[in-house]
């Protein structure tokens, strides 16, 4: 009962500070005029969304932060090395993302750090997050318990880590699309985690999902279509990056790739079509990521983002059950 409550509060202590959170920034977002630049390659539908603010991720990013400081303060939850680990993830990785938005405002086109810098920021805060891994815990071990595989890796382990902060941070910045998507997707995914956090024993994770689930519900409030707020890469970065966390510290990285298989399906297309036009100058979607092709197929955004959340839930069950009951 008394984990019940820890994670009823966690939900409903982080949607309503979100949502408070978003009542309060986005008219100051509109003052500022941090208005969203939308680039050239998407279609006719996107072009009235010019001007709608960004940096949106701020609204379940502040609040997460606030949401676990109350717990902690209120000795709801114990401040535990995985719990800071991942905060401090989070937070670099918000705050490389906020960089990127805001040069993009204050510029005035779509275009805020260059690839190679975000992608430099991006290698420096995992090396980071790998150096800090390996002074207070170390085990460079990849384990698969379902399929009973256990393989030293050694410094190759580093390697694995950046890898999955780098990709998976990228993935959900390509998911980032849609109205809605993106920040639905995480959810779902999230709650995925904390249940599989919980059932292997590790509290602190799942309670810390279960915040960011809170959260995400009060961001959709504003990022639903149609949005009055944009996550940016404020928040697709940081909630990437988190996924590749706390899969790392549950030694679930298998599952991930299973729970989170929506972001690696666009991620996917977006490679396929790059280098399939590298090679024959023809494409194999009208436009990626894929739920850009499904657009230009003429289906309406909310139906796409509907059947994507379908997609979203079903990986998170076989997610789920492979990371539990196999």
């Amino acid at each position: 009962m008394l984990l019940l409550t820890k994670v009823v509060l966690s939900l409903m202590v982080g949607f309503l500070t979100s949502v408070v959170f978003g009542i309060v920034l986005i008219p100051f977002l509109k003052k500022l005029n941090f208005g969203q630049r939308i680039g050239d390659y998407v279609g006719e539908n996107h072009r009235k969304k010019e001007g709608t603010p960004t940096m949106g991720g701020l609204i379940f990013i502040i609040p997460t932060i606030l949401t676990i400081v109350y717990l902690c303060l209120t000795d709801r939850i114990e401040f535990t090395y995985n719990l800071g680990i991942v905060l401090l993830v989070f937070v670099l990785y918000a705050f490389l993302g906020f960089l990127d938005d805001f040069l993009s405002i204050k510029r005035g086109k779509n275009e805020g750090l260059t690839i190679s810098q975000k992608f430099f920021g991006q290698i420096v805060i995992a090396l980071l997050f790998f150096y800090i891994y390996m002074k207070y815990d170390g085990d460079t071990t990849f384990v698969v318990s379902t399929l009973n595989i256990n393989i030293e890796l050694g410094f190759f382990y580093g390697i694995f880590i950046l890898l999955l902060l780098v990709g998976f941070s990228n993935a959900v910045n390509l998911t980032d699309g849609l109205d809605g998507l993106a920040g639905g997707l995480s959810a779902i995914s999230f709650v995925a985690f904390a249940l599989i956090s919980l059932f292997i024993g590790q509290e602190d994770m799942g309670i810390f999902c279960f915040i960011l689930v809170g959260t995400l519900f009060g961001f959709l409030m504003f990022n639903a279509y149609p949005a009055k707020v944009f996550m940016g890469d404020t928040g697709s970065l940081a909630l990437g990056a988190v996924f590749a966390t706390i899969a790392i510290l549950t030694r679930r990285e298998v599952t991930l790739l299973i729970v989170c298989f929506p972001f690696v399906f666009e991620t996917l297309s977006s490679i396929i079509q790059i280098g399939y036009y590298k090679l024959t100058k023809k494409r194999v979607f009208l436009n990626s990521p894929i739920h850009h092709h499904f657009e230009k197929k003429g289906f309406a955004e909310p139906d796409i983002v509907k059947a994507f959340y379908l997609f979203g839930i079903i990986f998170s069950l076989l997610g789920i059950f492979f990371a539990v009951w196999i």
